[in-house]
């Protein structure tokens, strides 16, 4: 963040409205979006770096869990492909960038200047980092739903707009099948602060696609996403 220093109410307001995560540890959340360079000029700042590994790896568990229930059939090598088209840095950097990520990160004079704050790699790592931070603040079921809701943010990839994903399988199931879809919501797990929702989304009698999210929207955008990608990836009778 340039200029002035934002006070931490304002942060945690103004990021819980773009992470649609609650931290109960704040400097959990500081430290997931404090550049090297921020923590260079402030010896007292922590730098997202070890929060970026962790996060990494909780990312690719994630994902990988995901991809691996709902594929079955598929052999590793298809299931690796699908893993690497959402934990790319290309797909996060997207993500970040559709959140408005870079609009909370903090970052030194110099990398302020220099461009830092858009740069992809710097929204990827940032990214990993708040999966990491949430997973710390929250545990596993809350760093689910914040996965969701950053792959919700992203644009599906057979759009060339960052439209809506819900609007998007609307329009595929009623092109498709003559029919729209139905959402429920299925589950609510976790403390008010981490509450971690789970929704499922019929097209006829099928359960096109599951989704877990921070917020009941987030569920069914997720739950969306999943039934877009399995509904075009392949025939489907409904």
């Amino acid at each position: 963040m340039s200029g002035p220093e934002r006070p931490e109410s304002d942060l945690r307001s103004r990021a819980e409205a773009i992470l649609g995560y609650r931290f109960s540890d704040l400097t959990l959340l500081e430290a997931a979006l404090t550049h090297p360079s921020y923590a260079a000029e402030h010896p007292t700042a922590r730098a997202y770096d070890r929060l970026e590994f962790l996060g990494d790896a909780v990312l690719g568990f994630i994902v990988a869990d995901e991809v691996f229930g709902a594929f079955p059939a598929e052999p590793e090598g298809d299931l690796t492909k699908r893993k690497h088209s959402i934990v790319s840095g290309t797909s996060l950097s997207a993500m970040a960038g559709a959140l408005g990520i870079a609009d909370l990160l903090r970052l030194g004079r110099g990398a302020e200047a220099g461009g830092e704050r858009t740069r992809p790699s710097v929204l990827e790592n940032a990214l990993e980092a708040l999966v990491g931070a949430v997973y710390l603040d929250g545990g596993l079921e809350a760093a689910r739903g914040f996965v969701a809701h950053m792959r919700a943010a992203a644009p599906h990839p057979r759009s060339s707009a960052a439209g809506d994903v819900k609007s998007l399988l609307q329009q595929h199931t009623q092109a498709a099948f003559g029919t729209l879809p139905v959402y429920e919501i299925v589950s609510a797990r976790g403390p008010a602060h981490a509450r971690v929702f789970e929704a499922e989304v019929r097209v006829g009698d099928r359960l096109a696609g599951t989704g877990k999210g921070a917020s009941k929207q987030a569920a069914e955008k997720a739950a969306a996403a999943a039934a877009l990608e399995a509904l075009t990836e392949g025939p489907a009778d409904v």
